[in-house]
């Protein structure tokens, strides 16, 4: 073995620097040190091994941990699993400045001169659905909501442990044809132009009374849907009545058939009829009817919307009939700024619709059309004005005037101008 003053003579001959020579003279001492510590080390990491192995077994057979199976199929879900949503608040001021402080009549934004938290939505959904005619496929799909406004788009159930549910079903693809789509569960209504979200989704912030009066809230059942070409798709739905929400109350269904035809890019259009089956249901359950639901694109910037409701009650001696229709217009005039128009004017000539189906919830029991007319109509035009300044945030200035035929309908008038502003965030 070379010795310490033969290393340095070697060095200083060499020229070589003293950290490099420091170097491997530890490299030289490390390699000479005995295996006893190596060795004892080594055996206390396979005995902490061992105990962890033993931990992990117990942990798993009581079911504390999953399997090496469940581990990866949590694993993979929670990959796939797409967490959304959105949180919205506003300000409106009703100018009749009703003394109640409840605007009669009305389903957004209830309380007048008050800050309104109006929807926190949590959504969660597995991958979309893949449809095809060649393999089953599954997912998911459970929407939250809470709010002030939730009384309305929620099922409206005031049984345990629905109040917060907007929509949640299990969706499957069945392999026959160009792959047949079933959802099982909780269902946004097929009926309504706009979307329940409000300003979240829609150019305008406040819903239109179409929404409410000639479409229904999410009901409990079960769909069909088939896409026959491109152009042309067909669905079918079972569901508890239009008013029933998750739990039925009564032996009677409703059955609703849509064909959706899309001519081009830039048009669509959906036909749909529904009608009661089996026994007999309760008020507004008892009905029947039919929607034209299109959407058409100008341009790029301008779009045009169109719902037409029918509405037919059953009732003695006739039937009560109750019509609408509701025009969009809108235009964005940057990606940032837009503008948009709503109107809508609702006929309820034998008063079965607008006074016949009560508004949900506590806070909207006390802001009903309280006239003494038994029927009337409704009319409303809204402008809404629509900023982006970031994806994510949407801030919606909005004037909206309505009008009705019913006596006092308005807080003791025919009709008000509602302003105020709503903002959205997204997720």
């Amino acid at each position: 073995m070379m010795s310490r003053s033969h290393f340095r003579s070697l060095a200083r001959r060499s020229r070589v620097p003293v950290s490099i020579v420091g170097l491997c003279m530890g490299g030289m001492l490390a390699q000479a040190a005995p295996d006893a510590a190596v060795d004892k080390l080594e055996k206390e990491n396979q005995d902490l091994r061992k105990r962890l192995d033993t931990l992990e077994a117990v942990a798993k057979k009581e079911g504390i941990l999953p399997t090496d199976k469940a581990s990866g199929s949590v694993i993979k879900a929670m990959s796939e699993t797409t967490l959304s949503g959105f949180v919205q608040a506003s300000y409106f001021y009703n100018t009749r400045n009703p003394a109640d402080r409840k605007s009669d009549g009305y389903l957004w934004n209830t309380t007048h001169n008050s800050f309104s938290l109006n929807k926190v939505k949590v959504t969660l959904a597995s991958k979309p659905v893949e449809r095809s005619g060649e393999s089953w496929d599954a997912g998911y799909r459970a929407s939250l909501m809470w709010g002030e406004d939730s009384q309305v788009l929620n099922t409206g159930s005031p049984l345990g442990g629905f109040e917060g549910i907007r929509e949640a079903f299990v969706e499957a693809n069945i392999p026959i044809g160009t792959g047949l789509n079933v959802k099982a569960g909780q269902l946004i209504s097929l009926l309504n132009y706009e979307s329940g979200d409000g300003g979240a989704a829609n150019a305008n912030f406040s819903q239109g009374y179409q929404w409410f009066y000639t479409g229904n809230g999410p009901s409990a059942g079960v769909q069909l849907n088939y896409k026959v070409t491109d152009m042309v798709d067909l669905t079918a739905r079972v569901q508890n009545g239009l008013y029933s929400g998750p739990v039925d109350g009564n032996d009677a269904k409703i059955a609703m058939g849509a064909i959706g035809i899309k001519p081009s890019d830039s048009t669509w259009f959906s036909l749909i009829g529904f009608g009661r089956v089996g026994g007999h249901g309760n008020g507004g359950d008892s009905v029947n009817g039919g929607s034209l639901l299109a959407g058409h694109k100008l341009t790029e910037q301008l779009n045009l919307g169109l719902e037409l409701d029918y509405f037919s009650f059953e009732a003695k001696p006739k039937d009560l009939d109750l019509w609408s229709i509701g025009t969009w217009v809108t235009y964005d005039f940057t990606s940032k700024f837009g503008v948009a128009l709503r109107g809508e004017y609702l006929d309820d000539r034998d008063g079965g619709g607008i006074k016949g189906v009560p508004l949900p919830g506590a806070i909207r029991a006390s802001s009903s059309i309280l006239s003494p007319d038994v029927n009337g109509d409704l009319a409303s035009l809204t402008l809404t004005f629509n900023f982006k300044p970031t994806p994510n945030i949407k801030i919606q200035p909005e004037i909206r005037y309505d009008r009705t035929a019913y006596a006092g309908g308005f807080d003791g008038k025919k009709d008000r101008v509602t302003i105020g502003a709503g903002v959205s965030y997204l997720f």
